[in-house]
């Protein structure tokens, strides 16, 4: 019994280590390091950034991404005037930023989320129940990412499925291509059969006619 609880403890340790849990660090933005909420997770980008978006929208807010070469909020995933009421029943303008975490690994990335209020950074001056509360809402976010991660893989499929009937159909089509000119050619050879047996009887009448070719008379007695 002493053995098998060792096991099932040194397995609740193991599991507990892959738990994503999250932690206080600094992210660039508006050309400075700002405070920010940050998690590593052992999933693809864009398996969690998904789930973080869609995760907000679900609750009525839609996301804008920003691009634009001088723009501060580039890279990062904006909700502006959001209520996430795991966070704070205050709306706040949240900004979340995934990026891969290493070159060799696509299935690991970091998450920063920055909470903002009026362009100014809320999380320095957050209640430790309230900086408890975001870095749970990131803690809690496995299974969204879980569901994020199938939905990509079910829609990679589904590409697939549609490259591979794509195929399929072009197959068939030069098949179908194939089997008209392989009856085509089969009818050209039956008229060219013909009119080389045409050209045959024709050419040896015209042999026939030449001085000699008759079959001499027989003489009598």
């Amino acid at each position: 019994m002493n053995k098998i609880s060792f096991l099932l403890s040194v397995l609740l340790l193991a599991g507990a280590t892959v738990i994503a849990q999250s932690y206080e660090g600094t992210v660039e933005f508006d050309k400075k390091k700002q405070q920010a909420f940050v998690i590593d997770y052992a999933y693809s980008p864009e398996a969690v950034e998904n789930a973080f978006v869609q995760k907000i929208e679900k609750l009525g807010y839609s996301a804008k991404t920003e691009k634009g070469l001088f723009n501060k909020n580039k890279g990062f995933v904006v909700f502006r005037s959001t209520v996430i009421s795991e966070i704070d029943p205050v709306p706040r303008d949240y900004m979340v930023k995934v990026e891969k975490k290493s070159k060799r690994d696509d299935n690991a990335s970091t998450l920063y989320l920055l909470v903002m209020s009026d362009d100014q950074n809320q999380i320095p001056g957050m209640k430790t129940d309230e900086v408890a509360k975001a870095k749970l809402f990131l803690n809690n976010m496995l299974p969204d990412i879980e569901e994020a991660k199938l939905e990509i893989e079910i829609k990679g499929n589904e590409e697939s499925v549609v490259k591979s009937e794509k195929k399929f159909k072009e197959l068939q089509d030069e098949k179908s291509d194939l089997e008209k000119k392989l009856r085509k050619n089969a009818e050209e050879i039956e008229k060219q059969t013909k009119a080389i047996e045409v050209q045959r009887v024709s050419l040896d009448a015209l042999k026939g006619k030449r001085r000699g070719s008759a079959t001499p008379a027989t003489t009598s007695n």
